[in-house]
């Protein structure tokens, strides 16, 4: 079940190509995270800074590699690469695709947790990034 809110509004072309914004991307994780949980209550920026900042399962945070201050660019902590902003409002391209979001979550939330992020954690951290100015 896992994804199935997001892929369905995917599949159903509810999220065009020329439409996509971090916004939408955020409605569609907080849509699949009330089918994951009827209780949740909507994404909040203080969940997503915390978990992006907190060291998880595989000894790494979000932060490990795009700083603590996603406004600014980052290093790959293993590779070295640069990494642009993550935060939308420093860098627009970011969460203007559901398939580079998701395909970045995907892999981001393997290395950092090992296991994907649940909707709630994507739309958590979305929502915070949002946030940052």
């Amino acid at each position: 079940m896992r994804h199935l809110a997001l892929s369905l509004f995917l599949a159903a072309g509810a999220l065009p190509a020329a439409a996509e914004t971090p916004k939408v991307l955020l409605d569609a994780y907080a849509a699949e995270a009330r089918h994951e949980n009827p209780a949740f209550a909507g994404a909040s920026a203080e969940r997503g800074r915390a978990f992006f900042t907190k060291v998880q399962g595989k000894e790494w945070s979000c932060a490990s590699c795009h700083t603590s201050a996603p406004s600014a660019g980052g290093k790959h902590a293993v590779t070295g690469k640069a990494i642009a902003p993550l935060a939308p409002a420093a860098n627009p391209e970011r969460f203007a695709s559901a398939y580079k979001a998701e395909k970045w979550f995907r892999r981001n939330c393997n290395d950092v947790l090992g296991r994907e992020c649940t909707a709630q954690e994507k739309g958590d951290v979305l929502a915070w990034l949002l946030a940052v100015r």
